[in-house]
């Protein structure tokens, strides 16, 4: 049957409206958000609609004097503010902060056609139009008042830097398409260097996920990058996966590597486990399922270890969009050890080690929950803790930070990276709300 181009047209202007004036075209959760979450959350089944469920916190930023809501027992202030679009975080051995001031790269591949066009209209509503300002900002307190009074450009012309490791005397930085390093001097401000790449990491004019994190082994002799997947399901083919959906291992002395875990859709935060020496990962799960799948989760990353992407989720449930299917590979998939709720992207991941928080987050991890765009009602846009006994998580998660989003469901900020610092105080990136947020002890 032949689709007049008046019709194609008018669907395709009905579903930007619906998409752009965020009314939760799709479906509604069925399930609360507690039920996607913990070591057996429920999966019900799959709930696909013609248009899916956007549902996003339109970013607005902190009006002069707001700030989130901190737990019983802990303050709040910011640490810096005035920042551009603060993606995450790394704290140097002598106290001093980096922030990453970042966005997506240019990707004319990604966001074409009319479901492209409109993600992009809606993730712009959502805060993540700007462009990005490729550069990483020194932040430093020398006088303990928990605010940063020096705020300096330590280094810029980068392509979409995230995740940043020191080891020895060399800074690795994770960009959207490489993993470089500069040296780096204890109390320096300001690094003129050129950087050297180390590895090309996947990239190019698709790279749907762009957010390339890396941590350093105990040792600094392996280094361990995040490279998510470029779609949703393998929409493009897995020809345009190659690499991807994966955590790499790689020797920073040769730029030899290779993949530690695979079927991780989107991984981003990264952290040791200091009890038992596992590498520990926040992924991001599949889209337009529901709201009521499929949960982002916190897991254990076993070396050699397939996590079902994109054949399957959560172990072995099937995602039968992803033709052709591959039984084989679905037959090894291992489920996650922790969910965190369906789609609360979560991106942010730091082991509680060294915090002087209330006795409640002595041993745990801290996640970043950017927050919800497919699911009503919202979820994420918090920080919250996971507690840890033996190794392993051990109860329900605890709000750190809230009230990102007011009454109105517009977003005030939107956390990402979190961080323990030199003093004890867990740090939060807020890139809506263009500030880093220091969490801190009640006295």
């Amino acid at each position: 049957m032949h689709t007049h181009p008046r019709h194609l047209a008018r669907l395709a202007a009905l579903t930007l409206a619906a998409a752009i004036g965020l009314c939760a075209c799709g479906e509604t959760a069925r399930l609360p958000e507690s039920a996607g979450v913990g070591p057996n959350p429920q999966l019900p089944p799959p709930n696909q609609t013609l248009i899916p469920t956007v549902h996003i916190a339109p970013a607005k930023g902190w009006t002069s004097g707001a700030a989130p809501t901190p737990a019983a027992g802990t303050g709040v202030n910011a640490y810096a503010g005035g920042l551009d679009h603060p993606r995450w975080l790394y704290v140097l051995p002598n106290g001093d902060v980096l922030v990453a001031e970042t966005n997506a790269p240019p990707k004319p591949e990604d966001g074409k056609g009319i479901k492209g066009w409109v993600m992009k209209k809606v993730m712009k509503k959502a805060g993540a139009g700007v462009p990005s300002a490729n550069r990483i900002t020194l932040l430093r307190d020398a006088d303990g008042d928990g605010v940063a009074e020096v705020k300096s450009v330590f280094l810029e012309n980068l392509n979409s830097p995230f995740g940043m490791v020191l080891v020895g005397s060399d800074l690795y930085i994770a960009n959207s398409d490489a993993l470089v390093r500069v040296p780096y001097t204890t109390g320096a401000t300001r690094i003129t260097e050129t950087p050297v790449k180390v590895v090309d990491l996947p990239g190019g004019p698709l790279n749907h996920h762009w957010t390339k994190n890396v941590i350093a082994s105990r040792d600094g002799s392996r280094l361990y990058v995040t490279v998510g997947s470029n779609s949703n399901v393998a929409e493009h083919g897995m020809e345009k996966e190659e690499g991807r959906a994966a955590i790499w291992e790689i020797d920073p002395k040769t730029g030899s590597h290779r993949r530690f875990a695979t079927g991780l859709r989107n991984p981003n935060g990264l952290a040791w486990e200091p009890s038992t020496g596992a590498l520990w990962a926040v992924a991001n799960e599949r889209d337009e399922l529901g709201s009521d799948l499929v949960p982002d989760y916190l897991t254990s990353v076993k070396d050699g270890a397939f996590y079902g992407w994109p054949y399957s989720y959560y172990g072995q449930h099937v995602d039968e969009r992803v033709k052709p299917p591959r039984p084989d590979l679905v037959a090894k998939a291992i489920a996650p050890d922790y969910a965190l709720g369906t789609h609360v992207a979560a991106l942010g991941l730091t082991y509680s080690q060294g915090n002087k928080l209330p006795p409640a987050f002595a041993d745990g991890m801290f996640i970043g929950e950017h927050g919800s765009w497919n699911r009503k009602p919202r979820s994420g846009y918090k920080v919250v803790f996971v507690p840890f006994t033996g190794g392993k998580p051990s109860g329900q998660p605890l709000d750190v930070l809230t009230g990102f989003v007011n009454g109105d469901g517009d977003a005030y900020g939107r956390p990402v990276g979190v961080t323990i610092d030199s003093r004890g105080a867990l740090l939060v990136a807020d890139d809506v709300g263009n500030t880093v947020w220091r969490v801190t002890a009640k006295p």
